[in-house]
């Protein structure tokens, strides 16, 4: 079986795309002119306008040489990202300093660099730019010019600037923290997704070597049949005592095994295959045999009575999701791996157990999401060498294989005073005996397993 396995690393950042940010730093410039075309020449206000447009030329001119200087396709580096969206954030401070500090209303857009940052950005970038918020809204807060306004300007009392700036702050790190979570969350089931199609790729072109394999063995085996024939001919023709005999009956020896992988060869690919269809017992059997050179004892039980034992399609999405199962039972578990088999005319089951450490409770709900990463040793268990582990993008890859077949998965703690986790797998066995071997997916006319039957997997 191909060893398919991954690192477990997380979620990658990409940065952002150059000419997004330039994009919606021109939308921002022509907000901010128009903002203080209005103040200034429509409403009449006092304002000092020269300084504050001067502010937002120097925005055009940074824009201008980004776009000359970088291709349109450039995506910034973490740390570039960071410095354009500090920059951003020095600018509007800038202009709400000219503008009346933290009491004119537009100082909410400090939330968009942030916002930003928390979507595309490492976190520390973003809690550095949320401290740079918290530090120019403290300086706008103590001193700022006046409001513009028409005659006396406003002003207003001490304790409603603390409230705005003190909403500025919350909604800065609640609303960031909330961004960041849900990008991150689909960052992470974006790489898994990737990595689960990865290797059904992979399986699929397995099965398209099957199909050149057997069209070859189409193309050669009229000639085959040929060089047969005359080797053949040459050792009937060929005097008993020749040099050459030996040489002779060796090819014939040699042409007859090509012969014989090529017959192999057409009766996988019409179906005759001795081994395209197998019984569950061999299914496990082959599953468990490479695992028995480890220090683990394992332990199969099946069924006394086996005259209806399911037949089923030897397809690598079973084998692969069900290695995984095993082969995690095996690394944590201290000295026994237990495998029950079961079944009966309506269903399959095979349970997984080992006498490890077992789950800790706060991890069993969330077994199965991808990249699933624990913030403290509670998520976690030791392995036989002492070493911690998670359960993440391979059990994911796992469950999304088998459940792709029909089946479901459930996980659990053994009942005290015993140790270690139970993994129970559950088919239909009309389901699972219909699957196709090629693929492991199920036949034409076969429902998928329903939301409520999968809900309860976990």
């Amino acid at each position: 079986m191909t060893d398919l396995r991954y690192r477990e690393t997380g979620p990658h950042h990409f940065g952002i795309s150059l000419n997004a940010l330039i994009n919606l730093r021109w939308l921002a410039i022509a907000g901010q002119t128009l903002a203080l075309a209005i103040v200034e020449w429509g409403l009449d206000f006092s304002l000092p306008a020269v300084p504050a447009f001067a502010v937002v030329g120097i925005t055009v001119v940074v824009n201008v040489a980004l776009r000359l200087g970088y291709a349109s396709t450039y995506r910034l580096s973490d740390k570039e990202a960071g410095a354009l969206l500090a920059f951003d954030i020095v600018q509007l401070a800038m202009l709400l300093y000219l503008t009346g500090g933290l009491v004119n209303p537009f100082s909410i857009l400090f939330l968009a660099p942030v916002l930003i940052s928390a979507m595309a950005l490492k976190p520390r970038t973003t809690l550095l730019l949320g401290a740079l918020v918290v530090a120019v809204s403290t300086m706008l807060a103590v001193h700022s010019h006046p409001l513009p306004w028409r005659g006396e300007p406003i002003i207003l009392p001490p304790q409603y600037i603390v409230g705005i700036w003190a909403s500025i702050v919350v909604s800065v790190s609640f609303i960031g923290a909330y961004a960041w979570r849900v990008a991150e969350e689909t960052r992470k089931l974006s790489d898994a997704l990737a990595a689960t199609e990865l290797v059904l790729a992979r399986e699929q072109q397995i099965t398209a070597i099957d199909g050149l394999a057997a069209a070859a063995a189409h193309e050669l085996g009229t000639p085959l049949a040929t060089i047969a024939l005359v080797v053949r001919e040459l050792e009937r023709a060929m005097p008993e005592n020749s040099p050459h005999g030996a040489d002779i009956k060796l090819l014939r020896q040699q042409t007859e095994r090509c012969r014989t992988i090529l017959r192999t060869l057409t009766s996988l690919e019409s179906g005759l295959a001795p081994f395209d269809r197998i019984t569950l017992s061999h299914i496990v059997e082959e599953v468990v045999s490479p695992l028995r050179d480890l220090d683990t004892d394992f332990e199969i039980r099946f069924p006394d009575d086996r005259s209806r034992e399911p037949v089923v399609a030897r397809n690598p999405a079973v084998l692969y999701g069900l290695e995984s199962i095993v082969e995690n039972a095996a690394d944590f578990a201290k000295e026994k791996v237990l495998i029950e088999a079961s079944w009966d005319e309506n269903e399959v089951n095979i349970a997984v157990s080992d006498d490890g450490p077992g789950f800790a409770p706060e991890v069993i709900g969330r077994i199965g999401e991808p990249y699933l990463r624990a913030r403290g040793q509670s998520l976690l268990r030791k392995g036989k060498g002492g070493d911690e582990a998670g359960l993440g993008l391979g059990f994911f890859i796992a469950k999304t294989l088998l459940e792709r077949g029909g089946g479901t998965l459930r996980v659990e703690n053994r009942v005290a005073p015993a140790t270690g986790a139970v993994v129970r797998l559950h088919w239909r066995r009309d389901a699972l005996e219909r699957s196709d071997a090629a693929t492991g997916t199920r036949t034409k006319g076969e429902s998928a397993p329903s939301l409520a039957t999968e809900a309860g997997a976990h």
